[in-house]
């Protein structure tokens, strides 16, 4: 069962990177200007923003397992949808149907939950969320060396394999969870949840291209602040939400869900910049010039050591808790952002600084599932978990609005061509330098293990097993 859920994991970073490597090619590859070939990104992170928390509660509601695999439909069928066309209106429409695959992440380690004994279910989460960084590994690489030598459309046949080679192991190997929320579905909290998430990932993605002070970028970002707080009411005013609220406000999961926002800021960085580096022309000055498929073999460390580390990671779970694997994490993930200002002059650099790097990943990451399965009710777990990697989501979209900014204000010309410059990189590599210290500072005020709410905790002594009702929440209207 673990295992199919982590080739679940695998499929959607597969999904995520698929269209890396031909970025700089989609305008002409789809006939098409620069900024509308973005919105072939924006689609799949709108879609996966939305998705996340929506799919989460219902899979609380209906079925954990019935959930994962219809957003791995959902995915599949958006492939399909890809590889058969050169339409930017169908692409854009076919990657944001991928972008549902995200939601299966969160869903699966509800499954885990429920059906684990206590003592197998931290390792067990931690190579969930590490297999991510498996699926970038593999398919970074991979997908640069089809881009390179074959017919781009490829690419979205294989995500379409891999998603139902994922289906086909999930019906065959992961049993249905017996554990459900009460309540109805809240439409109109997913309608509010969603047009707020919409105008601010639009404003944040966007507004690099319609201009920051443009009317349009200042006119979604306020009408996203007026709409998630109009949500937010009616969410503390209802007896099932969407999300509830109070158990969002907990000290535990607040600090945990600002904590990956944080880590979303971090980790999209190295992402951004060393491929870049990589495959900037020698004549640059401080490019590589490196080919597309060993900028990504280069990279492909980062995946590598998120899996490595997991059974250091159970070892600090198991001895110190939750909160010293993702302290851990981000003091690696400093050590190596902070070493990387000044190790961009060599290949050997840039994948030590991605071995670091990616071992801070692979324990911090890991920590996130853990502390917010201590912190709410079982039947909470995967609306509680969507909302942690909403706040990822958040996190990566401003990074690459404010990495990009960056680059694009420090950028020098190289004969006819401008490209990022060298102080660019560093400044970027600062940036999450900056993010993971105030990581840090969040993580401190999270509450020891012998702290956290037993209630809340909801692991019970049988592992979690059985289905358990919600605590009341106080001051419920």
């Amino acid at each position: 069962m673990v295992s199919s859920l982590a080739v679940t994991g695998i499929t959607v970073a597969v999904m995520q990177t698929l269209l890396i490597p031909v970025l700089a090619d989609l305008p002409a590859l789809l006939h098409t200007t620069p900024a509308d070939a973005t919105w072939l990104l924006t689609a799949t992170l709108l879609a996966s923003a939305v998705s996340t928390p929506v799919m989460g509660r219902l899979g609380d509601l209906f079925g954990k397992r019935r959930m994962l695999l219809t957003s791995l439909a959902v995915m599949v069928t958006g492939s399909l949808l890809c590889a058969f066309t050169d339409d930017l209106v169908s692409m854009i429409a076919g990657r944001a149907l991928q972008g549902f695959a995200t939601s299966a992440v969160p869903l699966g380690i509800g499954i885990m939950r429920d059906k684990l004994p206590r003592e197998k279910l931290g390792t067990a989460m931690a190579l969930m969320s590490s297999s991510i960084g498996m699926g970038s590994a593999l398919g970074l690489p991979a997908a640069a060396l089809v881009a390179q030598h074959a017919d781009w459309h490829l690419l979205f046949f294989g995500s379409a394999g891999i998603g139902l080679l994922s289906m086909t192991l999930t019906c065959l190997l992961v049993p249905e969870s017996p554990v459900r929320a009460v309540g109805r579905f809240d439409w109109p909290g997913a309608i509010g949840l969603s047009a707020g998430l919409v105008a601010l990932l639009l404003a944040i993605t966007k507004g690099g291209v319609w201009g920051w002070s443009s009317a349009t970028t200042l006119g979604l970002f306020v009408l996203a602040v007026v709409i998630l707080l109009l949500w937010g009411m009616a969410e503390l005013r209802i007896v099932t939400p969407l999300v509830d609220l109070r158990t969002t406000g907990r000290r535990e999961v607040l600090l945990t869900n600002l904590a990956a926002f944080m880590l979303g800021i971090s980790f999209y960085v190295i992402t951004l910049v060393l491929p870049q580096l990589l495959q900037l022309p020698a004549s640059t000055g401080h490019g590589l010039g490196q080919s597309m498929v060993v900028a990504g073999l280069c990279v492909a460390p980062i995946g590598i050591m998120m899996i490595l580390v997991t059974p250091l990671y159970a070892r600090i779970l198991a001895t110190w808790g939750p909160k010293a694997a993702m302290i851990t994490g981000m003091i690696v993930m400093v050590i190596g952002y902070g070493a990387g200002i000044g190790l961009m002059k060599a290949v050997w650099q840039t994948v030590a600084v991605a071995v670091v790097v990616g071992a801070g990943i692979g324990l911090a990451y890991s920590s996130l599932p853990a502390l917010i399965v201590r912190a709410v009710d079982q039947t909470q777990t995967g609306a509680a978990n969507g909302m942690n990697t909403l706040s990822r989501s958040v996190g990566t979209s401003i990074s690459s609005a404010v990495v990009g900014m960056v680059l694009a204000h420090t950028a020098q010309r190289s004969g006819t061509l401008v490209v990022a410059s060298i102080s660019g990189f560093r400044i970027s590599f600062g940036i999450a330098v900056a993010a993971l210290l105030v990581g840090l500072l969040l993580a401190a005020f999270l509450p020891s293990p012998r702290a956290a709410d037993p209630v809340a905790g909801g692991l019970g002594e049988a592992g979690g097993t059985g289905p358990r009702r919600p605590a009341p929440a106080k001051g419920l209207l």
